[in-house]
């Protein structure tokens, strides 16, 4: 894993430390402050599971800019100070926040740390027939092979069931570290939880009866989980942790012959997409396109209004309903 950070982070950290002197800032409740659980969390689904766990008890916020790419995310100096401060630091774990760790290291957090990846069993990111880099047509290599481990998939929340385990992962903590309001959050936990382990039988229930699975995405493919609970055949242009954003003449010929060939009446994008790669591809080939929304990240409309992982996740299995028979 390369914990090394972009010129400008190593900036913001260098500054961050100087002022901080590099140690804990024992700091007492500014006036209006509560004494709140406080819980930082750097992507959507973890602050949704937390909130949803702590209610009005905790203090949750989201590090990750709405409708931000987590992959290019840079820290300010608040950010690290939220980090270092609060109660608990909830991060994925993942490639796309390698720089946690160097500033875990860093400032030495004051209070408790979980990775979302340590909550659930995780899988390979995998290539798949037709992924091919537009880098790939100009080197001598034959790049990446079919089926080629590239590192494992970040992506956990994708599977319902795992996102249940990481909700009940994060009721422990805060019990633990707010014993005063464990019975409170044990419930909000349970019942969370439960509210998605339901939505996942939706989800079973509706794939038990569609003949053909397989999804075409003109777009990266974060729902590697999502496609290993569910049983469902897969074609994308990109990796889920991919940066490319122009997959190859090889890898848009061979995905628009596949949806000609299987039929496939939908070609797939998802969020924070221009889905430019998905209607060319679907005009091709005579389809329609819709959106399968990952949950990475919300738009702040949508964070505005109260999406949340359910509300998400019941509207792809609407959109779902509408393109696959």
């Amino acid at each position: 894993m390369n914990k090394r950070l972009t010129p400008v982070t190593a900036a913001l950290l260098a500054a961050f430390l100087l002022l901080s002197g590099c140690g804990k800032t024992e700091t007492a409740p500014a006036d209006g402050e509560t004494d709140k659980l406080t819980v930082v969390a750097t992507v959507f689904p973890a602050y949704d599971f937390a909130r949803a766990v702590g209610g009005e008890a905790a203090e949750v916020s989201l590090l990750l800019p709405p409708g931000a790419e987590s992959h290019s995310y840079e820290p300010t100096p608040a950010d690290i100070m939220a980090v270092q401060q609060c109660d608990l630091f909830l991060y994925l774990g993942g490639e796309s926040d390698t720089w946690v760790e160097t500033i875990l290291e860093s400032v030495e957090p004051q209070g408790t740390t979980l990775r979302m990846i340590d909550c659930v069993d995780l899988l390979e990111e995998e290539t798949v027939e037709g992924m091919k880099s537009h880098e790939d047509e100009h080197d001598h290599d034959e790049g990446l092979g079919l089926g080629e481990v590239v590192g494992y998939d970040e992506h956990v929340w994708t599977a319902p069931r795992n996102a249940a385990q990481i909700t009940r992962a994060i009721g422990a903590e805060m019990e633990a570290l707010d014993p005063s309001n464990a019975a409170f959050y044990a419930a909000n936990a349970a019942d969370y939880a439960g509210q998605i382990e339901a939505l996942d039988r939706e989800f079973a229930d509706f794939f038990a009866g569609v003949a053909d699975r397989t999804m075409v995405f003109g777009d990266r493919f974060p729902l590697r989980y999502f496609a290993d609970e569910f049983d469902i055949p897969y074609y994308a242009a990109f990796p889920g942790c991919s940066t490319q954003t122009e997959p190859s003449a090889a890898t848009i010929a061979f995905l628009t012959e596949k949806v000609r060939e299987e039929g496939i009446s939908t070609v797939w994008y998802i969020e924070v997409s221009n889905h430019l790669v998905a209607d060319s591809i679907a005009e091709a080939a005579g389809a329609e396109t819709a959106m399968f929304h990952s949950c990475h990240n919300v738009s702040a409309d949508d964070l505005a209004a109260g999406a949340t992982y359910i509300s998400l996740m019941t509207n792809n299995l609407a959109t779902l309903r509408q393109h696959m028979r």
